[in-house]
């Protein structure tokens, strides 16, 4: 029997082997999808810096330039 996950776009089953050459997922049109988001930056890493700096206003901020 195939193993099957849950397609990361819509949770339908896509089988994970290499009868289904979209795997992850369940169809093209689901891998186009995920595609497009990464194109567009729908999904992102926040950037550590910013986020650690992101609490301090520039009164408190050492790297702000007055």
């Amino acid at each position: 029997m195939n193993k099957t996950v849950a397609c990361p776009n819509c949770d339908k089953p896509a089988v994970m082997d290499s009868s289904n050459r979209f795997r992850p997922f369940c169809s093209e049109r689901c891998r186009l999808i995920d595609l497009g988001e990464w194109v567009q930056e729908g999904y992102a890493i926040p950037d550590r810096d910013s986020a650690s700096h992101s609490h301090l206003d520039d009164e408190q901020d050492p790297y702000s330039k007055h």
